[in-house]
């Protein structure tokens, strides 16, 4: 037997060897490239240790109720400090290390839990809790653990049972019944996460190169084989689809929200809107989704190399069934530009440019640029009088797609200067002669408004070729490209910051983002998070500005448009009320919390609190007028020789009815077009 373990032992000392080899392989090739292509690379020293291993802590155990504080001052001890030096020599066997750790918590943390199980939890017991916005100090004691479960458990378990009814006499009444429905939920949610992690053939690998490129700025990662080929589908407005959208119901079951009449979903005749997912297979592995998260399903539903899914389904509380899907070829919707136009008298074009889209793959797809281009021509049939383009929420995409864009809405000259990590600067200039469209344009933009959809409205803006509406953007100014590790490789690969753009002022909006020229709240502007929100973002500066180019009109008319439009919407209801609405939502999520007492009563006052804001929100809507938006003349056409874009042109119109962004944007189109 004692020959049987050593060999054991040997065997899986020589794996953990192997795959220490491997990791620190990796790491070592992003490091040379970063090293040499970063736009602002840093040195791998003390300061990069302290932030991968903080941030692998974080990741692994954000509650502190897995690892005891002597095993985490006995790792910090061995690496916080060190694993910049132990990567430079080849030497990762610290990463297994931790997760041996990590593995042996999640154990002890199940047995803990089936204890519970098979036992009761007191709910008379007066105790408290508080909630951290921030990550707190690892502080878990050997003897402490099934206190702080129950703690944690029991928290839990009145949650759901605040949220089974608005009635508390009746939750009261009918308690223990409630009470032992939810225990069970709760624990079995528990056990089945552990269970689903310490069953993951991955390690933590993937996370620890993403901590080890995010130290140099946040938006330089690692990317296998699948993470780079579903991100290169995101910027595409076709990509392989089930067809179906997923939502969460008010028991926190996964169920299909949507089904596309043209997607490969529907067309199986078996799945029904409200159909429960109980498991996804990708033929390679399972996942269970009642202990999975929404964005983990979704990964699996979503991810492009996930081309043949089998779904397992509950209809009405029946029996499982099995449906095996092939993905297809879909329009994205939600990635597709889109036009209106408002107004019958003063016709007023609208654009939707949800992403900078492109055709990455070179399948003769038409990108962003060239489907707004199309959508231009169509409105300009009609005869419109001003432009306004919707850029909210536009995440970016595509920078060749962007300066194509620019160009077409500035007659000739520079756009922008680049820099890259030897300090060399080039100038982008507009690839287009001439305007396609030479009427007013106002820009939407706010707080989700990045990248590429940023560097088009900052060149619009410094050219004085639009008004820009809105709320202050994300403040992304780099562009980044992706790169195989090495030639040989062909799935491992490196997104990595390599320029950074400056407007033709010699500013930058990186890390500041753009300012609008006319300010308006939005829904949760102080819970979105921004580029300086990152502690590696990198920071804002200028350069000495050197290029001659020609604005569209003179700054002042755009400055007492925008200002005639604030001083109009100074008293606006609407917007006082956005505001009035988010001083609620910052003082729920940003404001530290007192102690709360562990009581049905008071978690029950803390959820109707919760559900009476979020009603609040989601009931609000614009006193204004309603706006008569209309399709062009073309689009009228295309729906009748395509009627199943019916309903989602449907939807699209009255959304934008009861807009008020657009409905002042269309003010000041109007009065822009009685100042010429």
């Amino acid at each position: 037997m004692k020959k049987v373990l050593v060999a054991f032992l040997l065997i899986t000392n020589f794996l953990f060897c192997q795959n220490s080899d491997h990791t620190c392989t990796i790491l070592n090739k992003i490091n040379f490239l970063i090293q040499n292509e970063h736009v602002r690379p840093k040195p791998v020293d003390d300061s990069l240790s302290v932030y991968v291993f903080d941030n692998l802590m974080d990741e692994l155990d954000p509650s502190r109720n897995v690892f005891f504080k002597s095993e985490y001052d006995e790792m910090s001890k061995l690496y916080r400090l060190n694993i910049d030096d132990l990567i430079l020599k080849g030497d990762c066997s610290f990463l297994y290390d931790i997760i041996a750790k990590y593995k042996t918590g999640l154990l002890r943390t199940k047995a803990v839990l089936e204890k519970i199980q098979a036992g009761s939890i007191e709910y008379n017991k007066k105790d408290t809790i508080r909630f951290y916005k921030k990550a707190f100090t690892f502080y878990l004691k050997k003897e402490d653990l099934e206190r702080v479960w129950l703690k944690k458990l029991r928290y839990q378990i009145l949650d759901d049972i605040a949220e089974k009814s608005n009635n508390l006499d009746s939750l009261k009444l009918n308690f223990k019944s409630i009470e032992s429905q939810s225990r069970s939920t709760v624990l079995s949610n528990e056990i089945c996460r552990i269970n689903t992690i310490l069953e993951r053939k991955d390690t933590q690998q993937e996370s620890f190169y993403n901590f080890f490129c995010a130290y140099f700025d946040p938006h330089t990662a690692y990317f296998s084989d699948d993470t780079k080929s579903s991100f290169v589908a995101s910027l595409s407005k076709e990509h392989f689809s089930l067809g179906v959208s997923l939502k969460l119901n008010e028991k926190n079951e996964i169920i299909i929200e949507e089904l596309d009449p043209n997607g490969p979903a529907f067309q199986t005749g078996q799945i029904k809107k409200g159909d429960q997912i109980v498991s996804i297979s990708n033929q390679k592995e399972t996942l269970h989704v009642s202990c999975a998260s929404l964005e983990s399903v979704s990964s699996m539903i979503l991810s492009e190399s996930n081309k043949k899914i089998t779904l397992t389904l509950k209809r009405n509380s029946g029996k499982n069934f099995e449906v095996y899907i092939e993905k297809q070829i879909m329009k994205d919707e939600d990635n597709s530009v889109y036009s209106f136009i408002i107004g019958k008298e003063s016709k007023i074009g609208y654009i939707k440019i949800p992403s900078f889209y492109a055709d990455l793959d070179e399948n003769d797809r038409k990108g962003c640029a060239d489907d707004v281009a199309r959508e231009v021509i169509k409105l300009e049939r009609d005869n419109i009088n001003g432009l306004v383009i919707d850029l909210i929420n536009n995440g970016g995409g595509s920078m060749e797609e962007a300066i194509r864009l620019s160009g077409m809405f500035i007659d000739y000259g520079p756009l922008s200067v680049v820099v890259d990590n030897k300090q060399n600067k080039s100038v982008i200039n507009d690839p287009y002669r001439g305007l396609i469209y030479k009427g007013p344009i106002v820009l939407l933009i706010n707080s989700n408004t990045a990248s590429a959809s940023e560097f088009f409205a900052s060149i619009l803006q410094d050219y004085n070729r639009a008004l820009l509406v809105g709320s202050n953007t994300l403040g992304k100014a780099t562009m980044q490209t992706i790169v195989p590790l090495d030639e040989h490789t062909t799935t491992d690969f490196l997104k990595i910051s390599i320029n950074k753009f400056y407007r033709v002022t010699g500013k930058s909006h990186q890390n500041t983002g753009v300012t609008p020229d006319v300010v308006l709240p939005e829904f949760y502007e102080n819970v979105f998070q921004k580029e300086s929100s990152f502690p590696t973002a990198i920071k804002n500066d200028s350069i000495i500005p050197l290029l001659k180019y020609k604005p569209y009109v003179k700054r002042s008319l755009i400055d007492k448009i925008a200002k005639n439009s604030s001083a109009r919407l100074a008293d606006n209801f609407y917007f006082k009320q956005i505001r009035e609405i988010n001083s609620k939502i910052d003082a729920m999520i940003n404001v530290p919390k007192t102690e709360v007492p562990m009581t049905l009563n008071s978690i029950f006052e803390q959820k109707t609190i919760r559900e009476k804001l979020w009603k609040e929100i989601n009931t609000f809507s614009d006193e204004n007028n309603p706006l008569d938006v209309y399709n062009s003349t073309v689009n009228q056409f295309l729906l009748g020789v395509y009627p199943a874009e019916k309903t989602i042109n449907q939807y699209q119109i009255d959304n934008l009815k009861t807009n008020p962004y657009l409905n002042e944007a269309v003010n000041i189109i109007n009065e822009f077009n009685t100042s010429k």
